[in-house]
Formats: C-alpha cells, sequence, structure tokens
C-alpha cells in the first residue's frame, strides 16, 4: 500500500503551473489569468510578504470581492507559508476590526472600495504591518496601502526552501459565532485537501490521489475536460472558496462574475460564453432567481457545457431542483450539508427524473448522528441527536479552547466534530436535517445571530426591549424579523430601525420585518421564549 503524502496546497499548485502553465486559471469579464501567471503573481506577493517581515503561520486577510486576486493572496500565503484569513466583506467597521485583531493580522489585502471603512479603524490594527490595494471602480486606493498590482508584476520570487512548508500550515476560515462575534475555523492544509477529495470525486467514484504524480496525471493536458467552474457565491465563504480549490486541483480554471454581484443574465451568459462545465451556488437565494429567469426565458442560453451545479450551506427545495432540471436536463445537482467547521456532513444528488427531497441528505462512514449522551442514533427510530464528521476535519477555533473543546469532540474512541445541527435519521439510514439547536438565522447562506441585532436595536431611542426571530422566506431560507417593545406613545419606524441597525452592523443583518408588541415579557432570569415570539410575528405578518 503506498503511503499518502502530507499534502501541503502550494506544492501541489505549483506542480500544476509548471504541467499546464498555458491553461486558464482564473477568468473574470474579458481577463484569463493563465496557470503560469498565476503561479509568477503569487509568487511575487509571497516574495512581498516575508520582505514585509511577515514570519511562519503570520496571518493574512483576504478584504476581496470575487476576482483573481482573491485566490492569488490565498495561495501566496500558502507559499511564504503564512495562513490565509477570509474577511465578510459585508461586516460594518467593528466587526472587521475585530476579525483582524482576534485573527492577529500581520497583512491586509483589500480592494479600493473598502478604503473609507479601513481609514476609520485602521488606527486601531497595529498589528498590521503591511496593507495591498487592489485598484477597482472606485480608483487606485490609498496612499497608505502598497498597489497589489506592482508587487503582483514585480517578478519577485522566494528563494527556494527559504520558507518551508508542511501539511500543519493553516488556512483560517472565519464563521460566525455563538455569541455574534466571528470565529477562526483552523483548517490544517492536509487536511483540507483531504476532505476536499485530494484530487478524487467520491460521487463519481474517483478514488483520492495517492501521490503528487497521480494528481497531474488526472490532468487533461489537452484542457478538453478539464473543469471550467463558475463561483457565483463570494470565494471568502467556504462555499465559494473550497470549491475553487477544488476546480484548481484539477488543472481547472475559476470564473468569477465581472459584476460582482449575483446577475441571473450575466451568470447564464457566462456560462455560455466560457463554456463553463461546473456552477457554484448557495441554496434557494441564488436558484430561486435562476429558475424565475429561465421560466421567463426559455431556450435563450446555451447551457449545454454545464455538468454540474453544486450548492451548501443553505437549503434548496425540491420543486426547485425539478425545475432547474427541465431547463438544463444533463445537469447533475449536488447539494452538499456541511459547515465551516464539518465538511461533507452529508449531500445529495439530482438528475433528471430524480430530484432529491429538501433536508434529506446521505451520510458516510465518517458521519454519525449523536444524542446528548454521545449514543448513536438507530435509524428509523424518530430519535434526534446532533450530525456528526470524523476523519478530517479541523484543528479547532483560533485562540478559543473553550469552543473547541465544545465542537470538537472524542466520542467512541475518535475525534468528531459536531457544530450543533439537530437531525433524525431514516429507515434507509439518510438523515432529515431538522436545524440548529440554537436560535441562529440562516438568511441567503448568511449566519445571523439574534443576540447582536438586538442589542444594535435597542440602543435606538425609541425602542424599549427587543428580539430577532427568523421567519421562513422561500428564496433565502429565512429572513429577519424584529419584535419590538417601544419605548414611548411613538410609532416605531421600520425603515429607520433598519438604518439604526446598519449603522453599526452588516446590512444583511438588518431586520427585514418589524413588529411591535406591547411588552417582550421576558422571564425573571431575563430569557425570552424565541418560539413564542416566532409565533407571534408569523401570525401578524401573515403568509
Amino acid at each position: 500500500m503506498t503511503d499518502t503524502p502530507e499534502w501541503n496546497i502550494a506544492d501541489v499548485y505549483e506542480a500544476i503551473a509548471a504541467h499546464v502553465p498555458d491553461h486558464p486559471c482564473q477568468i473574470q469579464g474579458d481577463r484569463v489569468v493563465t496557470w503560469g501567471e498565476f503561479d509568477r503573481r503569487a509568487s511575487a506577493v509571497a516574495a512581498d510578504l516575508v520582505a514585509a517581515g511577515l514570519g511562519h503561520q503570520a496571518k493574512v486577510a483576504c478584504y476581496l470581492h470575487n476576482g483573481p486576486e482573491y485566490l492569488e493572496v490565498v495561495v501566496a500565503a500558502f507559499k511564504a507559508a503564512l495562513a490565509p484569513v477570509n474577511t465578510n466583506y459585508r461586516y460594518g467597521a467593528d466587526e472587521i476590526a475585530y476579525l483582524f485583531d482576534n485573527a492577529d493580522a500581520e497583512a491586509v489585502v483589500f480592494h479600493a472600495s473598502f478604503t473609507d471603512l479601513l481609514a476609520g479603524i485602521r488606527e486601531r490594527l497595529t498589528k498590521v504591518v503591511r496593507w495591498y490595494v487592489v485598484a477597482d471602480h472606485t480608483g487606485p486606493g490609498p496612499d497608505w496601502a502598497v498597489p497589489y498590482e506592482s508587487v503582483a508584476t514585480s517578478g519577485a520570487t522566494l528563494e527556494p526552501g527559504s520558507r518551508p512548508r508542511s501539511g500543519d500550515d493553516l488556512l483560517l476560515l472565519y464563521t460566525g459565532g455563538t455569541t455574534g462575534m466571528p470565529k477562526g475555523v483552523m483548517w490544517r492544509q492536509d487536511d483540507l485537501f483531504n476532505v476536499l477529495g485530494a484530487s478524487g470525486n467520491a460521487v463519481a467514484g474517483v478514488p483520492p490521489a495517492t501521490s503528487l504524480d497521480e494528481v497531474l496525471d488526472r490532468i487533461d493536458t489537452t484542457g478538453a475536460s478539464t473543469p471550467v467552474m463558475v463561483v457565483a457565491c463570494p470565494l471568502m465563504h467556504g462555499t465559494g472558496q473550497f470549491s475553487a480549490l477544488i476546480a484548481m486541483t484539477g488543472g481547472g480554471a475559476v470564473v468569477s462574475l465581472a459584476s460582482r454581484h449575483f446577475d441571473v443574465e450575466e451568470l447564464f451568459t457566462t456560462i455560455e460564453q466560457r463554456r463553463a462545465t461546473n456552477l457554484v451556488i448557495v441554496g434557494q437565494a441564488f436558484a430561486g432567481p435562476m429558475l424565475e429567469h429561465l421560466e421567463a426565458h426559455p431556450g435563450r442560453y446555451d447551457l449545454s457545457s454545464l455538468n454540474v451545479i453544486s450548492s451548501s450551506g443553505v437549503m434548496w427545495s425540491h420543486d426547485n431542483k425539478a425545475g432547474l432540471l427541465r431547463h438544463i436536463p444533463q445537469v447533475v445537482l449536488f447539494d452538499s450539508f456541511g459547515s465551516s467547521e464539518a465538511v461533507g456532513l452529508g449531500g445529495s444528488v439530482s438528475a433528471a427524473g430524480m430530484a432529491e427531497q429538501t433536508a434529506t441528505f446521505a451520510i458516510g462512514p465518517n458521519n454519525a448522528v449523536f444524542t446528548d449522551d454521545d449514543r448513536r442514533v438507530e435509524p428509523g427510530s424518530g430519535e434526534m441527536g446532533m450530525i456528526a464528521v470524523g476523519g478530517f476535519i479541523p484543528v479547532g477555533y483560533y485562540k478559543d479552547p473553550e469552543k473547541s473543546a465544545r465542537t470538537f469532540r472524542q466520542i467512541e474512541g475518535r475525534r468528531w466534530s459536531i457544530p450543533g445541527d439537530f437531525a433524525t435519521v431514516n429507515d434507509d439510514g439518510t438523515i432529515h436535517l431538522l436545524g440548529r439547536g440554537s436560535v441562529c438565522i440562516n438568511t441567503g447562506g448568511e449566519k445571523v445571530f439574534p443576540e447582536e441585532v438586538e442589542e444594535a436595536l435597542k440602543t435606538h431611542p425609541s425602542v424599549r426591549d427587543a428580539v430577532v426571530v427568523g421567519l421562513p422566506d422561500e428564496r433565502f431560507g429565512e429572513t429577519i424579523c424584529a419584535v419590538v417593545e417601544a419605548s414611548g406613545a411613538s410609532p416605531i419606524d421600520a425603515g429607520e430601525l433598519r438604518d439604526h441597525v446598519t449603522s453599526s452592523l452588516a446590512a444583511y443583518k438588518a431586520p427585514r420585518s418589524v413588529v411591535t408588541v406591547d411588552s417582550i415579557a421576558r422571564a425573571a432570569n431575563g430569557k425570552v421564549d424565541y418560539a413564542r415570539l416566532k409565533q407571534v410575528a408569523a401570525d401578524r405578518l401573515g403568509p
């Protein structure tokens, strides 16, 4: 039996760049970056990061919209044995300041459109020693940041062996925390590469590669069968970023939408023009408008190149899947259930004539459902438990051993990641997802924690008390509703409250609807009955 290497992603991508240097690697609009060019640019950025004094596993924050630069920065960090850190560009100033400080970011690469926000908090971020600005439609950026393009095209390289790499080198993926503050999931590169398939494909029956030579042997040097993946969702989230890494491992190209926003017409036009083979979305928030557009414009686009549409992070309805398959009959729909700290909790595959039900997922040998007392839930028992994944899982949460201990647990003599998703196990062994055990709201793939929004609402003078609940929504999964107790006789202005929330938090955390009640009716210990108030909101607003 061949020993599998400890994978380092920079080593893999450098080998691919040498193997197919002229193949496209990154595409956005009319811009095409070949594998050879991508490798040279990432190497130059890596050299500059080292020259700036960043030591082993120092953190590099990617504060960027989708585009070639995003993955260049990630791979540049890998090359220099640094740890890339994703950044949710929807965050407000205080959230960005918290994230960069918590991550110990020493370098930040940002689009020029974020200049004003960063200028207001830059003095608080004393750990950052190097700022890089990527020019965009707003201009070249501030003079206190190094122009990214000048660095990427400098031709600088790292001295061979000057930055030893290993499978233990990290990628930090920040995700929402139970108190509303994001927490950094620490992925070893070896674990991440393996959990993403290691050049294999479990759905297609292709086993993981056991050597770098095998990875290269699987790449079609003619380019005829290499993946061309349109990542319609943000690369700042795990779904987009990890999917892109898979496409690149196959020697393929990652396509970003030129507008930086989800536009259905642009999406389908891009798929047609680039002959894309794969599309990555996030559930109903993307799939709903896609189906509506196809229904309104049947036969308008040539989507015959598309083989797979994959989604993760939010519910994707059975009816929508069936509708998409009517318009794109050759495509396979892969609905993945997982999270930043638990990739591969489950999955379902739909094809023409066979659209899987919403919230029903198959699980593999590295998955289980456990009760609170660590018993396995038996198929067909009707018992509820929490879904767990073993095998290749994260090290833990960055600088948070308590939360790490709660999520990454030892059961049956092995280590599991149990992020808190409840489910039952059907007779056939598939799982039926029930949802998070907490009151966390998932709106369009974004996690929103009620306490954070409630605190923002309560700082408005017209609000005495507030509770935030999630209400079902066909497109976004859930939308945010504020149940508010007024501080006086004046009526609550919903628009004013939304503006107030967005002055300190990301816009997607603002309530879409507001319901006023006489009293929140907290218990003596200060707790509220979220289920009751959610029903009050639903009854008041109607279907």
